[in-house]
């Protein structure tokens, strides 16, 4: 059976994907600490042994180098998950929205068997890159931070860039050497589609800008928009104390210091003391 794209088996996929997100949620809980970081933990391996099993599996292991974005999700996935350091689960709340597109953008993947080994190992290491960074905060394990958007979105631009150049050197050494993939053609990668697109969304914003790495910044107001969304609580929580910040100022600042108002009245005091004096000196006259 095909995995199909939009297809029954397909969207059935999807749900299912989302019901072991769900599922693992209400599994873990109530769940201690210590169990959440060892299932977590070890669920977040499954991305590794996808990178290794490509990597064996072809023959043709430039190809199937971990450049691509899920492929870096996978490797930060466990520092992630056993650190929980700010910066890096904020950063795969952004990277987990290429296991989505993964997933639901599944073209050339279509022709997948679901019961075999490479469905197997694209399939449930996708879904656990995105559900693992959801849990993190759904489970509060870590919190979300808008300090951290400006490292994601820096963190994302640079190895974008980064893995633009590893494209073009590897091809090049790839042609210089006629080194061949299992199908006898020059091998020739195409990591985090810098070079050309490979699904419909791509090939949309390619051909708004036909130029090879610079149609892929189209998809930064995406990301903007996403993590304004994925953030906008925090947004308006942040807003709100900075109106009550600014608020509270205001009130101090009209409002007179204790010690400014003792200084007044003592002065007032002084002053009808003085009035009676001047009073009864003149009452003496």
């Amino acid at each position: 059976m095909l995995w199909g794209s939009f297809g029954v088996v397909h969207i059935l996929s999807l749900v299912l994907a989302a019901g072991i997100i769900v599922g693992l949620f209400f599994a873990l809980r109530k769940a201690s600490d210590q169990v959440q970081t060892i299932v977590l933990g070890v669920l977040s391996f499954s991305g590794i042994s996808a990178v290794i099993f490509n990597l064996l599996m072809w023959n043709s292991p430039l190809e199937y180098l971990p450049f691509h974005l899920c492929s870096l999700n996978a490797l930060v996935l466990p520092f992630a998950v056993f650190t929980k350091n700010k910066v890096l689960n904020n950063l795969l709340l952004l990277w987990a929205l290429g296991a989505v597109f993964a997933l639901v953008v599944n073209t050339a993947q279509a022709n997948y068997e679901i019961f075999s080994w490479t469905f197997f190992f694209y399939y449930f290491p996708h879904t656990l890159e995105i559900g693992i960074p959801i849990l993190t905060f759904a489970l509060k394990r870590t919190e979300k931070d808008l300090k951290c958007i400006l490292w994601t979105v820096l963190i994302t631009l640079g190895a974008l860039v980064v893995i633009h150049f590893i494209n073009l050197g590897v091809n090049r050494y790839c042609i210089a050497n006629n080194v061949l993939d299992w199908a006898g053609n020059v091998v020739q990668v195409n990591y985090m589609y810098t070079l050309r697109p490979e699904n419909p969304l791509l090939q949309l914003f390619y051909n708004l800008i036909p130029y090879e790495f610079w149609y892929m910044l189209l998809c930064v107001p995406i990301a903007l928009v996403y993590l304004a969304i994925v953030y906008l609580p925090d947004i308006i929580r942040a807003v709100k104390a900075r109106k009550a910040k600014v608020g509270a100022v205001e009130v101090t600042e009209n409002t007179p210091s204790a010690e400014g108002a003792a200084t007044e009245i003592a002065a007032t005091e002084n002053l009808e003391n003085a009035d009676d004096v001047n009073s009864e000196d003149n009452q003496a006259a």
